[in-house]
């Protein structure tokens, strides 16, 4: 909305901005008069005379003036005179630069149209129960003529934009001049957008709260018309709206609807009736027939019409953010240079933006196929159609909007000075060019205001956070006042000035200064009453000056909002609000006043004994001088002065801070509490003390420091720079983040890196910059130093390279793990404006300014050149990144040459030119050549190429012949720059000037696109993600949208083109397919491998990248990021053949002053200690891919519900605060914390492998986990924030497995404990994570324990040694000393293995006899011992009096140990060897069911909780002598798990010969079936109730190593029958379909069916004898389904690769083999146990499928038809399958692999996601039966997953 109407929101009284009744700037002529009017009860003017002509009112006053009111709706409130007739002039301005008039009177007889003149009849209506009013009725035309004897008052609304829009096609400007002639009487007129309801005042609508239509309101006070009460407004007078809102009126004729009470709805154009004809003038015959066409009733449309004259619907743009949480629409501000964009206070409390098209008018079509043309206006609400028959709702894009703006990369736009703090200190508020961002320190979050159409230029938050004020710059000056909670702009403010820069609010928020430049350069400083903004009030305006001086900075006094602060070059003023007036005075600088003054902060705090005004006031300078100002005596206090630093002899940096010199230039102040913070000209942010002794601590930075801000609460110091970069510094910690990096200047172009989740772009200041698409951190930054700037940037398809193009011609490639130069090639003489990679990475193109085509073969390390063509490229400076387009199949090349006018097709690999479209002869009727912009080929039809051409159209042209397939007009109103075609085909992308469009791409709907904006420069380019559930644009800044389009069913895809990439083989899979799988007999012989053919989602063009792994370097910053979100690459590319390159962040390393110990050479090998409690991680064979693809944030296939079981090797891994309730343990890599009491998990994800041991701070603030390292990794430590989650930091030092950790009793320190073969202990700094110092013991420990009563003492325990240890800090060093102390004689040698204080004085500790040893900490002797237990003593805990012992022989002990401390008293000179029993009592003792490995009991030691090396953890309660299971999980190999078909319970079997059942919801053990000495190899659950129930129960059959098939009762907790169907183990165990039977495969090869009821054997089958049975599954069938009888079938795979299939009906004893398969493998290789499991299962989504997967020529997942007796297709794995697990919803696979990865893949489309949580291989997953949970092993680890799909 331009400036000039804003002052016209709501609504202009015109007589009162006219001011008629003065008759100044108001002409009239003739008989004029007020009168009374008794009806109205107030004065009107009465125009009378005979002539019309010479009896007037004119507005304005001479024809040359103008009204400009630009408002759509012409409200009149007229009286015609009785017997008269009137006529009523209006002029109105258009955009097309004419002014047309529009009359109307009852004298005009019928409708009559001129180029410049439309003269309509006005029809009058008469009172209310008259003859004249039943004889209109009865004419349905009103009464034509002189007025009735009896005329009602009139309110006639008339629709300017659609007047001048229909009738003569032209678009509504302003209204010019009013001419109000003879006879009449007139009330008021008015003009507006909005449509006010007659009938309603805004009394009544405030009263009665009712709802109105949008883009409606009540009638204002000057426009009401007086109703009696009991009264009807419509019985009384008329409503004339014209264009008619009614269907069945005539449309060139203003009179008075059928109804009298219309509805107050959206306009919508009037239909004309066919039998309907009028008398045209000759001029405009065309254009009235034109409106009859599309008013006209058509019949049914079968193609869709379209009409140069069109418009789209414009999508609501809302304000949004990021988290994903709850952001409502899509962000927008503008979508054209002149469109006009209006955002008001909506319904929902939400902002509403509305980008209007370029166009005028679109079509919708009703029910009776009756098409209704609406004009689509500036309105500041959306309008909505209304009609008297049902009108269907249009198709168009879904969801709408289809865009949510999610992230933005950048900073600035028309400042850097502007960014704050919220009160909570959690949030930074800054603006990004037109949009204003929120960022969530903690978690990086973004939220976004949205409205703003130009670049923002200040900003300002008031202190309790609830108002936002923002000032944009440009013509369009205002501010916007925003509810900061809710994102809602709550009122704009017109500056009418046309540049504001600085905002301030008062402590309160009720008062809001703003200051800016007038038209006339002068400084305006405006002060508004902000107090009632939240109730919707007008902001009305306190005061406003005008001054000479210059203002850089201003701000109101926190302790009195009348008063303000400025300051700038040569002045620093004191400001004051008196008497509505603002006036200032100058603070007396003396021989400063020539200093220019940067910035002002006033000293904070308050005491009692002084005047809250007495402040001191800091004022900064570009020269480096700081002056203190006493602000009551309005004078100079202290002048301070900042200079560089000097080089002293011993090259240190000091500082000469205040004295004589060149200073430095202070840019920005901040003050508070405590200190004061300095932000200069050389890139320091410096924090003093109030009284500038010295400085206390500084940051650099890349660009000088443009603004610094301290948060309320003085914790952290937020700094911006001049560079783009926004950053706090945390003053505690002393740790600097960086919270935002952005390009100074426009963004040329980017690339995407779909591997490795990375962006580059390429910008106008000089600089190429890779960005990590997840977390928005810039991870390199490449500059030109040689005066060449970057024009264009490309990513390679697989490899960590980019191409460069720059200005001087030169196309470099780069390498980013080294971030060296690999190649570089000159072969441009202009700029490079154009670099792509072929999608299979082969080859690389650069087009030049100059016409230079350039091929590359860049499968090549050095790139070589291999084609140059001179004048191919059509030549252009600045013509976009959209100049190439390769095919997706990287087989044809298309570009904009050799000239403008002509598009060519050459094929990629040689440039040989294939084709050439000339785009200027495709439009035979345009009157202007058209020429091409940009290509861009469809990925899916392969025959598309997508032309944008300089007449605003996209051409689909066929790439074979040339021909125009389709084209869209009017695409943008500018140039479209940027093109972009989904993976799948079904959607388009187009960016013109700051607009974003998203189309339908086959443009089948009747709104084919949805408009978004934001940018506030022309967008440069677009791009969907890869897994396109994104959208990147660029432009000023890089915005990354959420494409929130479903994804499309592969059932309903459009079919893409395949692409066959054979390999060579001897056989193919046509001749295997009928050959060899579909035979009815077992396979005897094996063919050798083939290869499938390969679908879509495969390719061999990745193969050449394979195996590629290396380490890219990064910024170094303190912070670690776990693993990285990745997105699958398009889908004619491998899914899974995708390679990780592992970043450098990912492995810790130590801080600069950390040095390893060097590894003191022994001539042994250490040997383990004999002791349990030494940790030793469970063998594995598993390695860890480190090349996974993870989803990306929030985007996750899978999230992890729930972890069963507790890892009982761990040592210590259990820990609980009872004072706080954190109860925290491990299981695998997994760290899990839980509710004990509602049972609810959170778990905590950052280690690899199996983590040893936990320890918690005291406050139960942070806990810290430790994990193993390895031959090539060391071990990792990881310190958790309890509250949230989050890893804080990445400790490591220690190369092994970290034996113990412990705090310090003030958490100032962490003890880290090594391996036996590394018997280091590290001390670290909690608050630095650095690592202080370590010292190598000469003997293994097992444990460590800080003294509880002081920070610096604590004790070591290993092989038969105690050490006790104090902490000695001296200057900047910390270090250990030890003393090594020997056991008593009574021990003799053995191992200390736990270690536990009692007082500062006594110390316990355990060894693996038994013992229990009592120390003086003082003298360091042992003066008590006795035996404890039999076994080892592994924990020990002591509490005053109390100590509890956990031995190896499965008892937990409670001690009475109160005469231990006088017993030390008494003989602290010698040793006691026993105590008898009044000195030591046991108490208690439970018997828990396996070794004691963890315990955590309460300062009374009344309870605690106990973990076991079973892999339970109990609850322990003494005073009742119980103890009850908390957590449950396998101490062995899990072998099975299976969902219950009710899903109310799930089973698991182990290599301990149990069954387990649990309960879903809670995971709880229900109950356990033990047999001793066997292995449960294989678990299955009977068939739901309601198939077959043989028992009448529910069953869960388990088979053992043993042979045999036990079934138990989960009614009755018991086994019902033991059966004996096998001589050897049972591998696989199903029930059938039905129930009947159950199937049992042996290790031999056996199958046996057996009677679950009687446990007799049914049938053996023998076909896979001598391979053991892997997998048994049944399904349902038809009966006659493929040909046999049966109503089942069920299939076996065997381990040598086979499966057959198989039809049956049990109770007819029927069972015929339908298909036998044998997949073809390689020689097994000599350890057939490493082979792969053979896998296969019917699949749920696809009838009549069977999935496999095994051993073979290639790691791959083959899916096999029954039907056709072929293989339909196949997916490439990464590592063979382990497990194989298929949903029976939403076509998913699950698949487990030694990488210790489990894959989520879609079954159609190949997508994929990995997780990696699991510390072992994944052997097992199973779906449960509605396919919403999947639970997968790993070993003894048993995750429960939450599925939500891919």
């Amino acid at each position: 909305m331009s400036s000039r109407a804003l002052w016209q929101q709501p609504y202009v009284n015109i007589f009162k901005h006219m001011k008629i009744e003065e008759w100044k700037k108001v002409s009239k002529e003739g008989d004029i008069t007020t009168y009374m009017d008794k009806s109205l009860k107030c004065s009107v003017f009465r125009i009378r005379g005979s002539i019309p002509a010479s009896n007037y009112i004119l507005l304005p006053k001479t024809s040359s003036q103008s009204l400009c009111l630009t408002g759509r709706y012409l409200y009149l409130l007229i009286k015609p005179s009785p017997n008269k007739h009137f006529i009523v002039h209006l002029d109105i301005a258009v955009e097309e630069g004419q002014v047309i008039r529009v009359s109307f009177s009852n004298m005009f007889k019928e409708f009559k149209s001129t180029a410049t003149w439309l003269q309509f009849p006005f029809l009058c209506g008469a009172a209310h129960g008259s003859v004249y009013e039943n004889t209109a009725c009865t004419a349905k035309q009103g009464l034509v003529g002189r007025a009735p004897t009896s005329t009602r008052w009139t309110c006639l609304t008339m629709d300017l934009h659609v007047v001048l829009s229909v009738y003569l096609n032209r678009t509504h400007s302003h209204l010019k001049s009013i001419k109000l002639c003879a006879n009449m009487s007139v009330k008021n007129i008015i003009t507006s957008d909005l449509l006010f309801d007659p009938g309603l005042s805004f009394f009544e609508f405030r009263q009665s709260g009712v709802m109105l239509p949008d883009c409606t309101a009540p009638m204002p006070r000057e426009m009401c018309f007086p109703v009696p009460k009991g009264q009807r407004w419509h019985d009384l007078y008329d409503y004339i709206r014209f264009p008619s809102d009614g269907t069945k009126l005539p449309f060139d004729s203003i009179q008075k609807g059928s109804n009298s009470e219309t509805k107050i709805s959206a306009e919508k154009s009037p239909q004309r009736e066919e039998h309907h004809a009028v008398k045209i003038s000759k001029p405009v015959q065309d254009r009235v027939s034109l409106i009859q066409q599309i008013t006209t009733p058509k019949p049914a449309r079968h193609t869709k019409q379209r009409s140069t004259n069109q418009t789209k619907l414009v999508p609501e743009l809302n304000y949004a953010h990021s988290g994903g949480s709850g952001s409502p629409g899509s962000p927008g501000q503008r979508s054209q240079a002149d469109e006009q964009v209006t955002v008001v206070h909506s319904d929902d409390a939400g902002v509403h933006v509305y980008a209007h098209c370029e166009d005028d008018v679109y079509t919708q079509t009703t029910d009776s196929e009756e098409e209704i043309t609406v004009i689509n206006a500036a309105s500041p609400r959306p309008v909505s159609l209304s009609s008297d028959q049902p009108v269907t709702k249009p198709q168009k894009l879904y969801p709408d909007p289809i865009l949510k703006l999610n992230r933005i990369i950048g900073f600035g736009g028309a400042t850097v000075r502007c960014a704050v703090w919220t009160s909570d200190g959690e949030e930074v508020v800054y603006p990004c060019h037109a949009v204003i961002v929120s960022i969530t320190v903690s978690s990086g979050q973004q939220r976004f205001f949205i409205g703003h159409t130009d670049k923002v230029s200040a900003l300002a938050l008031n202190s309790s956070s609830a108002l936002l004020a923002s000032a944009q710059m440009g013509a369009n000056s205002l501010i916007r006042l925003w509810s900061y909670s809710r994102g809602v702009c709550q009122t704009i403010i017109p500056t009418h000035t046309p540049a504001l820069n600085l905002l301030s609010f008062s402590q309160s928020g009720g008062v809001l200064c703003g200051i800016g430049k007038d038209s006339h350069n002068k400084t305006t400083v405006v002060l508004w009453n902000t107090r009632h903004v939240a109730e919707g009030s007008v902001v009305p305006v306190l005061a406003k000056a005008h001054t000479d001086v210059d203002i850089q900075t201003m701000r109101i006094a926190f302790f009195d909002e009348t008063r303000m602060v400025s300051c700038g070059l040569g002045n620093i003023r004191l400001w004051r609000v008196r008497g509505g007036s603002l006036r200032s005075c100058p603070v007396n600088l003396g021989q400063y006043h020539n200093l220019e003054f940067t910035d002002l902060a006033f000293e904070q705090g308050h005491t009692q004994d002084r005047p809250v005004d007495e402040r001191t006031l800091f004022v900064s300078s570009r020269s480096g001088h700081i002056l203190e100002i006493d602000y009551v005596a309005v004078a100079i206090k202290n002048i301070r002065r900042l200079l560089p630093a000097q080089e002293t002899h011993a090259h240190q940096r000091e500082k000469q801070t205040f004295s004589t010199g060149a200073g430095i230039a202070v840019n920005s102040i901040s003050v508070c509490d405590e200190f004061c913070v300095t932000g200069s000209e050389d890139g320091f942010m410096r924090l003093w003390p109030l009284d500038f002794s010295s400085v206390f601590l500084e940051a650099e930075h890349e660009g000088p420091v443009s603004l610094v801000c301290v948060s309320s609460d003085g914790s952290r110091v937020l700094a911006a720079t001049a560079t783009g970069n926004l950053g706090y510094l945390d003053v505690g910690s002393r740790g600097y983040r960086t919270l935002m990096r952005s390009h100074t200047a426009s963004v040329l172009g980017f690339s995407v890196d779909c591997v490795r989740r990375r962006i580059t772009t390429v910008s106008r200041d000089s600089t190429v910059r890779v960005w990590d698409m997840d977390t928005m951190q810039q991870l390199y930054d490449f500059v030109s130093d040689d005066g060449e700037s970057p024009c264009s940037v490309a990513f390679h398809p697989s490899m960590p390279l980019f191409a460069c193009g720059s200005s001087s011609g030169n196309v470099r490639v780069f390498d980013i793990q080294t971030s060296s130069l690999m190649a570089q090639h000159r072969q441009h003489c202009g700029s490079v404006e154009c670099v792509i990679y072929s999608p299979d990475g082969q080859g690389l193109f650069s087009a030049g300014a100059l016409g230079y085509l350039v091929l590359y073969n860049s499968s090549q390390h050095d790139h070589h050149v291999v084609r140059v063509l001179s004048n191919a490229v059509a030549w252009s400076v600045n013509r976009g990144p959209d100049t190439l387009a390769v095919s997706s199949d990287s087989r044809c090349l298309a570009l904009v040459g050799p000239t403008e006018y002509i598009v060519t097709i050459m094929e990629a690999q040689s440039l040989n030119e294939l084709l050439r479209v000339d785009v200027s002869i495709l439009d035979v009727e345009s009157t202007t050549l058209d020429s091409a912009l940009n290509v861009c080929f469809s990925p899916t039809s392969l025959s598309h190429l997508l032309i944008t051409t300089s007449a605003n159209k996209i051409l689909w042209i066929d790439t074979h012949t040339g021909q125009l397939l389709r084209q869209v007009s009017e695409v943008h109103k500018h140039p479209c720059v940027s093109l972009a075609v989904s993976e799948d085909g079904r959607y388009l992308l187009t960016a013109g000037q700051n607009s974003l469009k998203v189309w339908d791409y086959d443009m089948h709907l009747d709104v084919d696109s949805q408009v978004f904006i934001g940018h506030s420069e022309p967008i440069r380019q677009v791009r969907f993600t890869h897994d396109q559930k994104g959208v990147i644009t660029v432009g000023d800044a890089l915005f990354f949208w959420d494409f929130l389009a479903p994804p499309q069913e592969a059932a309903n895809c459009k079919s893409p083109d395949i692409k066959v990439f054979p390999r060579k083989s001897d056989h193919s899979w046509a001749e295997l397919n009928g050959a060899e799988l579909s035979n009815e007999s077992p396979r005897k012989a094996l063919f050798q491998p083939s290869s499938p053919p390969v679908m879509n989602f495969l390719s061999s063009a990745l193969k050449d990248s394979e195996g590629v792994l290396c380490d890219s370097t990064t910024e170094l910053e303190l912070s670690h990021t776990t693993g990285h979100a990745h997105s699958p690459p398009p889908k004619h590319a491998s899914f899974l053949r995708v390679t990780e390159w592992v970043k450098d962040e990912d492995t810790p390393t130590l801080s600069a002053n950390q040095s390893k110990i060097e590894k003191i050479q022994d001539n042994h090998t250490a040997v383990r200690p004999d002791c349990y409690k030494h940790f030793t991680s469970r063998f594995k064979t598993s390695v860890l891919d480190r090349n996974t693809v993870a989803p990306p944030s929030g985007q996750a296939g899978l999230s992890l519900k729930a972890v069963i079981g507790y890892n009982g090797n761990g040592r210590n891994n259990m820990v609980w605060n009872p004072d706080t309730g954190l109860f925290v343990y491990t299981c695998g890599c997994v760290v899990v914390v839980e509710d004990l009491h509602t049972g609810s998990q959170k778990q905590w994800f950052g280690h690899t492998e199996e983590i040893s041991t936990l320890a918690i701070t005291h406050d139960a603030q942070m806990v810290a986990s430790a994990s193993g390292g390895g031959a090539s990794h060391s071990s990792l430590i990881c310190i958790w924030n309890a509250s949230d989650g989050s890893c804080r930091n990445r400790l490591s030092y220690h190369k092994e497995a970290v034996q113990s950790l412990t705090f310090s009793r003030d958490d100032m320190y962490l003890l880290s404990v090594g391996y036996f073969s590394e018997p280091v202990v590290a001390l670290w700094s909690t608050r630095s994570f650095e690592l202080l110092c370590t010292v190598q013991i000469s003997v293994p420990l097992h444990d460590a324990s800080f003294c509880p009563f002081t920070a610096d003492e604590l004790t070591l325990v290993g092989s038969s040694a105690v050490v006790f240890t104090r902490i000695q800090t001296q200057d900047n060093s910390t270090e250990l000393q030890v003393q090594k102390v020997s056991l008593p004689d009574a021990v003799g040698e053995a191992e200390m293995t736990s270690v536990c204080y009692s007082t500062r004085r006594i110390l316990y500790t355990g060894t693996n006899s038994g013992h229990v040893c009592v120390w003086d900490c003082n003298t360091q002797r042992c003066f008590v011992t006795w035996e404890a237990d039999a076994g080892e003593i592994g924990v020990l805990v002591c509490r005053e009096n109390k100590l509890v012992t956990g031995s190896n022989t499965k008892k937990l002990r409670l001690w009475s140990v109160a005469s231990v401390q006088s017993l030390s008293n008494a003989n602290n000179n010698s040793s006691r060897t026993q105590v008898d029993g009044a000195q030591v009592q046991l108490e208690q003792e439970l018997l828990l069911d396996g070794t004691v490995v963890s315990a955590a009991f309460d300062d009374v030691m009344d309870m605690g909780i106990v973990g076991t090396t079973a892999g339970t953890l109990w609850y322990i309660n003494w005073a009742d002598s119980t103890s009850i299971r908390l957590i449950s999980g396998h101490k062995s190999k899990v072998n099975g798990v299976v969902c219950s078909p009710d899903e109310q319970h799930f089973a698991t079997c182990g290599q301990d010969g149990s069954v387990r059942v649990w309960a879903l919801q809670s995971h709880e053990l229900l109950v356990q079936f033990q047999v001793l000495n066997q292995s449960c190899e294989c678990v299955c659950w009977s068939p739901p109730r309601g198939v077959y129930e043989p028992t009448g129960r529910v069953c869960v059959a388990g088979g053992y190593s043993d042979g045999t098939v036990r079934i138990f009762s989960l009614e009755s907790a018991e086994m019902e029958l033991k059966l004996q169907p096998q001589p050897v183990s049972v591998c696989a165990l199903q029930y059938s379909h039905y129930g009947h039977v159950l199937l049992s495969g042996g290790r031999d090869g056996l199958i046996t069916v057996s009677s679950p009821v009687t446990g007799v054997t049914v049938r053996t089958i023998r076909d896979h004898k001598g391979a053991p049975i892997t997998t048994v599954q049944c399904t349902s069938k038809q009966y006659k389904e493929f040909g046999l009888e049966g109503n089942e079938l069920w299939l076996a795979v065997s381990a040598d690769r086979r499966v057959s299939i198989w039809a049956a009906d049990w109770m007819k004893d029927k069972c015929e083999l339908l298909d036998w398969l044998t997949f073809p493998a390689p020689n097994s290789p000599k350890d057939a146990l490493a082979l792969p499991p053979s896998l296969a299962a019917f699949s749920p989504s696809e009838r009549g499928t069977v999935v496999y997967t095994g051993y073979a020529v290639e790691k791959e997942i083959i899916f096999y038809c029954l039907y056709k007796k072929q293989v339909l297709r196949t997916i490439s794995l990464a590592d063979w399958a382990l497990c194989l697990g298929l949903c029976s919803t939403g076509r998913l696979i699950a698949v487990g692999s030694n990488q210790r990865v489990l894959k989520l893949i879609h079954s159609s489309s190949g997508r994929f996601q990995d997780f990696t949580c699991h510390s072992d291989s994944v052997h097992m997953c199973s779906f449960s039966w509605s396919g919403s949970q999947l639970f997968t092993a790993a070993h003894n680890e048993l995750f429960l997953w939450t599925v939500h799909g891919l």
